[in-house]
């Protein structure tokens, strides 16, 4: 499906994190090749709306307070087959990844505080593309290669400081936003990021993030 410049790109979501909400919002108001139609924090919710309100792009959080955002997609991809569904979550597991696919998800992204590039990312959806965050790629093609990949050990346990750092990324917070919580520069937050990747072992938010899920740092 090819989008016409002249009409914009229908967009709904269900997301229940306010940071990522407004994100969002912000990112759409500022595309005029997108119009987002509806947005709200509750599974249900979308599910009744959605009944009698078609849209090009649907996007999904799993991690939803009333029902599973699987649930959401699968009935969202029976009702509305021309319906491009994409995920945006925190969870980047290799469960979550296949029950999302095979519930009828075209494309599964990580919140990783790449706002600028989602407006891309819904365009593509919309054309017939399957936007797909680094991370979950590879745990996509290690699947398919009959491979799995081994948890990173960290060099050594990260300080208070930069696991309340990490935390509040993880929480959707912005480097100038935790910067402003925790009452340091915007210098000192990038240290901290540094330290935090080099003691994970990784390369960018998302990865130190479901890193340190998976080694018991963060919840």
């Amino acid at each position: 499906m090819k989008t016409d410049p002249l009409i914009p790109t229908t967009v709904a979501v269900v997301e229940d994190d306010p940071h990522a909400q407004a994100r969002m919002v912000k990112v759409m108001a500022q595309d005029p090749s997108l119009r987002l139609s509806y947005i709200t924090d509750s599974g249900s919710e979308l599910l009744k709306w959605f009944a009698d309100n078609p849209v090009d792009v649907l996007l999904v959080d799993l991690g939803l307070p009333d029902i599973p955002g699987i649930r959401v997609i699968k009935a969202c991809a029976t009702r509305r087959p021309a319906c491009s569904i994409m995920v945006i979550s925190i969870f980047g597991d290799e469960k979550n990844m296949l029950d999302a696919f095979e519930a009828g998800a075209r494309g599964y992204l990580l919140k990783d505080g790449t706002e600028a590039e989602l407006s891309g990312h819904i365009r593509n959806l919309h054309n017939g593309g399957s936007p797909i965050s680094p991370l979950i790629a590879r745990k996509l093609l290690l699947r398919l290669s009959g491979s799995r990949p081994t948890s990173a050990v960290p060099d050594s346990t990260l300080s208070p400081r930069e696991h309340h750092v990490l935390d509040l990324v993880a929480r959707g917070f912005t480097y100038p936003e935790v910067a402003e919580q925790i009452s340091v520069t915007l210098n000192t937050v990038h240290t901290h990021i540094r330290n935090i990747y080099g003691k994970l072992g990784v390369h960018n938010k998302t990865e130190a993030i479901f890193e340190a899920r998976n080694i018991g740092l963060l919840p």
